[in-house]
């Protein structure tokens, strides 16, 4: 099977997800690229992606399960029955049901889920002083997305068609259970603020505004940090005890874990 255009979709707050779905598409070679980010907004008009190209789906994990902005922004896509390639970031705790979330979701879209993969990204409540998977994916990580989009090239070009190809991944049916968000959400130190607009500018969910200060509305926030993390002046501030939970217990380095099904 012949592949000529490979495209790209993610949901990628923090960017791990956009960046292994680029050293993916680096690793097949494939010349023709199509990006559709879905993390600032739904797609203005749906998407119908041909049977004849390659799909790359990459999402974050949150609490073992997709994010749900990622989920609702996804409706908008749908296949025509060619290759896909499901991919999650996960902050080195554990994708549970994720990868299985997404896999099952493809199939219902109409495409053919092909290959799957765990990729590991910084956790968003990763802190300087409590690295949880500090600085992921690194050169290794990308190196493994570039060897893993070579190999899924390699045997799509071995393949005549695509039937009868079934995907599996880990994940139990049904999912995890997603219990409900706690209320805080990330705070201001207005001596450091200097109400530059940046992260009213990146939240994925329109969740930040200023008033009278830099104010979050954490009926909106998804707790992605993407303020937190990319604040030039470092003026957002998420403090939650789950930080040191994650650094206690989850630190030991995880690697990427892959799966074809052909």
């Amino acid at each position: 099977m012949t592949i000529h255009t490979i495209h790209l979709i993610w949901f990628s707050p923090t960017h791990n997800s956009q960046t292994v779905s680029l050293a993916i598409a680096r690793g097949t070679g494939i010349a023709e690229i199509v990006e559709t980010d879905l993390t600032y907004e739904s797609p203005e008009h749906p998407i119908q992606v041909s049977a004849d190209t390659l799909t790359l789906i990459a999402v974050p994990v949150y609490a073992g399960r997709i994010a749900c902005t990622a989920m609702e922004r996804m409706n908008s896509l749908q296949g025509s029955g060619g290759p896909i390639i499901t991919v999650v970031t996960y902050g080195n705790r554990a994708y549970e049901d994720a990868l299985l979330e997404l896999t099952d979701w493809a199939t219902g879209r109409n495409f053919i889920p092909i290959a799957g993969a765990a990729f590991i990204g910084e956790h968003s409540y990763s802190k300087p002083d409590r690295p949880v998977a500090a600085g992921r994916p690194d050169s290794n990580d990308l190196k493994e997305a570039e060897k893993f989009g070579k190999e899924v090239i390699n045997r799509l070009n071995t393949r005549a068609n695509l039937s009868g190809i079934s995907l599996l991944v880990p994940g139990n049916h049904p999912y995890k259970e997603r219990k409900p968000q706690t209320p805080q959400s990330p705070e201001t130190n207005p001596d450091l603020c200097t109400q530059c607009g940046y992260c009213i500018e990146i939240c994925p969910t329109q969740a930040i505004s200023l008033k009278e200060e830099i104010v979050s509305d954490s009926l909106k926030c998804i707790k992605c940090c993407a303020c937190v993390k990319f604040c030039p002046n470092e003026a957002r501030l998420f403090e939650t005890p789950f930080t040191d939970y994650l650094y206690q217990n989850f630190s030991l380095r995880k690697e990427p874990e892959i799966f074809f099904g052909f």
